[in-house]
């Protein structure tokens, strides 16, 4: 439910940036669209959104404001963030002097890898790859700032985009969600160090500590921690829009 309310609160904050996917969540007019849905009212509603079918491109668009995860592991070894070099001698969760965009693969199975913008080059072509990643960092700059006056610091998001049936780029799949953002309190950051979050971050903490190798099957979450991790949802879609979906 927050990911689909996340969303398409978004998807309106950015719309004069890119057309996206995004048709409606109201689930009558959903329903009215395809009647075969009409018998699961109670399990779609709030949790389902009609979109435009798109021809999806093969990469994730991937762009990093502060330095995390990943990233952070990848600076301490080279003082490079997939190919980009930055500055010496920064810490963790440092705020990047402009955010920078680091593309990946987008995996069918297994996980995604990251790549260079040369290489995603070869994968989408040179024009695609330039307007994706013009309004990928477009849209982190408008909704960073956004964000930043309601509490909440993004340090990093995924975009995927796709072509519609004319052909147009538009924005598909999630949008600033917990599930493909990293969102930090302001109010007690803190550079050189993690970082609290609202987001999936706090599950990924908690199997570094079972010992798990990260192969299939997943060690099964215990009900606080399932518990907890909604709760940070729920505190995040709240902060942002300045409503309560509870």
């Amino acid at each position: 439910a927050v990911l689909t309310a996340l969303s398409e609160f978004w998807f309106g904050i950015i719309k004069d940036i890119t057309p996206t996917h995004f048709i409606t969540a109201d689930f009558r007019a959903i329903a009215a669209k395809i009647p075969a849905v009409s018998g699961y009212e109670k399990e779609l509603t709030g949790r389902s959104m009609l979109v435009k079918k798109v021809n999806v491109f093969q990469v994730e668009c991937i762009v990093r404001g502060y330095l995390a995860g990943s990233g952070w592991k990848e600076y301490s070894k080279t003082q490079q963030v997939c190919g980009i070099k930055l500055l010496a001698g920064l810490k963790e969760s440092a705020r990047l002097a402009e955010p920078i965009f680091t593309p990946s693969t987008k995996a069918t199975s297994g996980h995604d890898e990251n790549i260079s913008f040369e290489k995603m080059i070869e994968l989408v072509g040179q024009k695609d790859a330039q307007e994706l990643k013009a309004r990928t960092l477009k849209i982190y700059a408008r909704t960073h700032q956004y964000a930043l006056t309601k509490g909440i610091i993004i340090c990093d998001t995924k975009m995927e985009w796709g072509r519609d049936a004319t052909g147009e780029i538009v924005l598909a799949d999630e949008l600033l969600t917990p599930d493909s953002s990293r969102f930090w309190p302001a109010d007690s950051y803190a550079p050189g160090q993690g970082q609290p979050s609202f987001d999936k971050q706090f599950v990924r903490d908690y199997l570094e500590t079972t010992g798990w190798d990260k192969k299939p099957p997943a060690p099964k979450l215990p009900e606080e921690i399932i518990k907890k991790t909604s709760e940070k949802y729920l505190e995040a879609y709240k902060l942002i829009t300045g409503k309560s979906l509870i």
